[in-house]
């Protein structure tokens, strides 16, 4: 049963049962004020039957004030009345007393006037009791309402110690089964929320190992190419110096000229390697039309592997209107990109474009290799570069390319111009 059903059925039996109570009180008032009324009716034919015969006692019927809204007497009697309250008069409620009416039956001469004290004494009881009622009635409003309520949002506590279960860090947040469907509903909510921020945890897991991974793997790829490269080139430029030091006096200039060439040769290619390094780690001068001139490099450098790929590099013809931030994670998407689809895509083609669209630049990678087997489930290196697009302020989107295969689509907010390359 739901939340509402169950409040307007108890409200109901509530009401049903003072409306009873009600009809129960009335139905006494009736039933005494009937009583009331016959009782004054028949004194009231007692006391003209005992005028009429003229009986010596006739006064002690009078002066009982057994009748109802209206007073007998004696003709030449002073009327005597009791005075009203002064809250009533205050209210405005005691009439004024008139209209007497002298009558003869028999041989005497009674006098009567209405009497506004039995009405207004009546009047009273049933007001009274109206209000006691409706203060009965008001007060199981209350409690009833109160009742209600506390036990509707009695599971909201339940709710509560769940979702402190969840910022704690656990992973389930146990919450107990309700017998309404609208705390279902919200349970329901919070165990898919709970299952969404456990694995949104075991991603954060997962990218933190794998930034640790490659950091290393970074750091071990640059031991090995300091070591192997440009360890080489240096020791060839000691056994060149130690061999000038050694025969410096017996050399003669085309000597000296040939040791000098080798240490050229070898100054120079230490300084590719080191560049290459550089470029590799992070690239210089990615602002403005430094970035397309570093995917030209990156491009042209998978292009020089046998790879067995086709490479395509398709760019704007006016410069890139972008900050350096935003640039480096683009291309840091797009290498990771294109790693990918070497290593993993087994495509014959790709081709990278970038255009500027309105107020951002979009970059897309499409190949037309196996595209992903297991779904767009972004882990890894795909869980990596969507949140390099998130902190640059931009997006990361995959799809399945034109002539099969996989397209990333990766964009960050620049101040282009609305035309696209």
């Amino acid at each position: 049963m739901d939340l509402r059903r169950r409040l307007l059925t108890r409200l109901g039996l509530l009401l049903g049962s003072l409306l009873v109570v009600a009809m129960l009180v009335q139905l006494h008032s009736l039933r005494s004020d009937i009583e009331a009324e016959l009782a004054a009716s028949a004194r009231l034919v007692e006391v003209l039957l005992a005028a009429g015969e003229a009986a010596p006692d006739t006064a002690a019927p009078l002066a009982d004030g057994a009748l109802r809204h209206l007073s007998i007497r004696p003709a030449g009697q002073p009327a005597v009345a009791a005075p009203p309250p002064s809250w009533l008069a205050w209210l405005g409620l005691v009439p004024e007393i008139g209209g007497e009416q002298q009558i003869r039956i028999g041989e005497r001469s009674l006098v009567i006037a209405p009497k506004p004290g039995s009405e207004i004494d009546e009047r009273l009881g049933d007001t009274v009791r109206l209000l006691i009622t409706l203060l009965l009635f008001s007060g199981a409003s209350l409690l009833v309402a109160w009742f209600a309520a506390d036990r509707a949002l009695a599971p909201v506590r339940g709710l509560e110690a769940g979702l402190e279960r969840l910022a704690r860090g656990e992973a389930d947040p146990a919450l107990p089964p309700f017998a309404l469907r609208e705390f279902t509903r919200v349970a329901g909510a919070i165990e898919h929320l709970a299952a969404e921020l456990q694995a949104a945890r075991a991603a954060q897991r997962a990218l933190a190992r794998q930034l640790i991974e490659v950091q290393e793997a970074e750091r071990s790829t640059l031991a090995r190419e300091l070591h192997d490269d440009m360890g080489q080139s240096l020791t060839a430029l000691n056994v060149t110096a130690a061999y000038l030091e050694r025969n410096a006096g017996r050399l003669d200039a085309a000597g000296v000229a040939d040791c000098a060439g080798d240490l050229r040769r070898d100054i120079r290619s230490c300084g590719e390697q080191l560049r290459s390094i550089l470029a590799t780690l992070r690239p210089h001068g990615l602002e403005a039309a430094g970035l397309a001139e570093a995917l030209q490099d990156l491009v042209d450098g998978w292009r020089s592997r046998e790879t067995g790929i086709e490479f395509e590099l398709d760019l704007p013809p006016a410069p890139l209107a972008v900050d350096e931030p935003k640039a480096l994670a683009l291309y840091r998407v797009i290498q990771e990109a294109l790693t990918n689809v070497v290593r993993h895509s087994g495509a014959g083609s790709c081709r990278v474009s970038l255009a500027v669209l309105g107020k951002r630049l979009e970059a897309c990678i499409a190949d037309d290799g196996r595209g992903l087997q297991s779904g767009p489930e972004r882990r890894g290196g795909l869980l990596g570069m969507a949140e390099r697009m998130d902190m640059a302020g931009g997006q990361l989107a995959l799809s399945g390319g034109t002539g099969g295969g996989l397209c990333v689509t990766a964009w960050v907010p620049c101040a282009g111009a609305s035309t696209a390359a």
